[in-house]
């Protein structure tokens, strides 16, 4: 499966499986609800900082966002977190808590590979 695909796809299904709605994306990268259909349907392409953004939101890395190996896709689904109920606010400091997680273990790792 080419890129143009497999991106569109993962967006959407990361987006979908965690409750998200377009306009709720939208919000939390700070741009019009039509981009995210535009990204959602491959007809624009993302910007890495986008990209990097929603990686967050989503609890995955960049790389998962372009996996097109269903179970591997799976597998990261297993972070994902019911959003009803939740303003942008709320997701930006749920993406920062995240981020700050996963460097933390990054940092575990890396102190204890020193050892």
């Amino acid at each position: 499966m080419e890129l143009q695909t497999i991106l569109p796809q993962n967006l959407q299904a990361y987006r979908t499986r965690l409750g998200l709605t377009q306009d709720q994306v939208a919000s939390y990268l700070d741009v019009d609800r039509s981009l995210i259909a535009h990204y959602e349907k491959g007809s624009r392409e993302i910007s890495y900082p986008h990209l990097k953004k929603l990686s967050h939101l989503f609890n995955v890395e960049v790389e998962d966002l372009l996996e097109d190996d269903a179970a591997l896709r799976e597998a990261n689904f297993a972070f994902a977190f019911r959003s009803e109920g939740l303003d942008v606010t709320d997701l930006k400091s749920i993406a920062e808590f995240q981020r700050v997680v996963k460097n933390y273990i990054e940092m575990s790792k890396i102190q204890h590979e020193e050892k």
